[in-house]
């Protein structure tokens, strides 16, 4: 089959990988012109530098000869006349802090599309194709999609919705052994040419293959996210706190407790400073804001979202309320910059709310560090006097009044001896993540005070 992808970000480049590892014939579509040129560039450096996705650029080195990668759209109006599928894998980020999707891209994406998919065959039309809204769109979205196909005259047409649920750092592993395929339509012909895109799925006795109809497909997309972000809620609002308000309580312990119950499962039972991302809070506000549109509660939505905010201002807060610190003056290093760990993307990290706190509060540098997101960080806050981009972990805190650790990079666990052994035991050290808890014994009683998320105040036992 012969593929269209419109967008080459992290939903439109791994399912487009995939794609062509199923054995189609892909072009993608991008305006970004680094991206697209890293992107088929062959070399996996170069691709993960843009992208760092486990995979990808494997992927798309082994199948390069079925993948190609354009910012020319006349390649794509020629691509029009043989394309069964069309992609969309365009970004719907939130207008402010309102809940509302800015369709701007995808609109201006599908008016260009709609122009000339009329015009395709000579103007005859007579080759079948399907639209695909692949990225996280409203519910309704495909109602708006026909409409602008319809006003451009646009005939022998599908739309569909095969929202992804990949997870960061495990997409490509997720996109070739997914857990289920979602595909909505309205007609068997949009089905059966779905079911034809994922053959290999479709025929597989591990795959849960989905068949509902477009509206239902998008909402579960929507749903499906809420309902993790919740439970990442849940875990910090109320286990971690519990675990934070009271001495003698230890977070894994209670996760142990809780997890061997079959009804609750394991899933979500991570205490964090902030569930960061491309999905999670989008989404949320999204669902919230067309449960509201259409007239609805979203009271517990809309904490959910407000829990999460609430988990990292309350983390930062503790550094002065239970260690008396302040920020003033002080040199911070900030440890991990992507939203979690194996990936570069820092969209909604909780490093870039870290660092305008420290900004606000008058710090006197800021030394950062993480192994793979620094590229994309600067793009927020370029190297300057008061912050620098260090080459390792170690270099990040070096002569560090206070240390927070932001991303749960497994390599961050081997901090601890670092600390101990080479910086000063009144720096204070904020852990995010409960990396180093398997050690905060050692860096209590070598002096160091700890604030983590999921436990009390540790006071160092030396600063007495």
């Amino acid at each position: 089959m012969n593929i269209l992808y419109i967008g080459s970000g992290f939903v439109g480049a791994c399912s487009a990988a995939v794609s062509a590892d199923s054995g189609h014939n892909v072009l993608v579509y991008d305006i970004d012109e680094k991206k697209i040129k890293a992107l088929g560039s062959g070399d996996r450096d170069v691709i993960e530098a843009v992208i760092f996705e486990d995979g990808l650029g494997d992927l798309l080195i082994r199948h390069k000869d079925r993948i190609e990668f354009t910012t020319d759209y006349s390649r794509v109006i020629d691509f029009l006349d043989t394309v069964d599928a069309i992609f969309m894998c365009l970004p719907t980020p939130e207008i402010g802090e309102t809940g509302e999707s800015n369709l701007e891209y995808y609109n201006s994406a599908a008016e260009a599309l709609g122009e000339n998919l009329a015009k395709r065959n000579g103007g005859k039309q007579d080759r079948y194709v399907v639209i695909v809204n692949k990225s996280t769109v409203p519910i309704a979205m495909v109602d708006k999609t026909q409409e602008i196909m319809d006003k451009y005259g646009v005939k022998n047409y599908g739309v569909v919705s095969n929202p992804e649920f990949l997870v960061e750092g495990q997409a490509i592993v997720g996109s070739i052994r997914p857990d289920r395929v979602v595909v909505g339509a309205w007609n068997e012909k949009d089905f059966e040419i779905m079911r034809k895109m994922y053959q290999r799925f479709y025929d597989s006795a591990t795959v849960k293959y989905i068949e509902v109809n477009p509206k239902e497909a998008a909402a579960g997309k929507l749903l499906a996210n809420f309902y993790l972000f919740n439970r990442l809620a849940v875990c910090f609002d109320v286990i971690g706190r519990t675990a934070e308000a009271f001495s003698d309580l230890q977070f894994e312990n209670l996760r142990g407790i809780m997890t061997s119950d079959k009804r609750i499962g394991n899933w979500g039972f991570y205490d964090s400073l902030y569930a960061g991302g491309s999905c999670f809070i989008k989404d949320a506000r999204s669902l919230s804001h067309q449960l509201q549109t259409a007239g609805q509660n979203a009271v517990l939505v809309n904490e959910t979202y407000l829990a999460n905010k609430r988990q990292l201002e309350l983390f930062l807060s503790r550094a002065k309320n239970d260690a008396n610190v302040d920020w003033s003056g002080k040199k911070v290093a900030i440890v991990g910059l992507s939203f979690k760990k194996d990936t570069n993307d820092t969209r909604n990290s909780p490093s870039i709310n870290i660092v305008r706190h420290l900004e606000e509060n008058g710090v006197e540098k800021m030394q950062l560090y993480d192994p793979e997101g620094a590229d994309l960080f600067k793009y927020d806050f370029p190297e300057s006097d008061k912050i620098k981009y260090c080459t390792s972990e170690f270099e990040a805190i070096k002569d560090s009044d206070i240390i927070i650790i932001a991303t749960d990079w497994p390599q961050f666990r081997s901090l601890a001896d670092a600390i101990i052994d080479g910086v000063d035991n009144k720096t204070l050290i904020m852990d995010g993540r409960r990396i180093l808890q398997h050690r905060y014994e050692e860096l209590q009683k070598a002096g160091f005070d700890i604030v983590a998320i999921g436990s009390p105040f540790i006071k160092g036992e030396s600063a007495n």
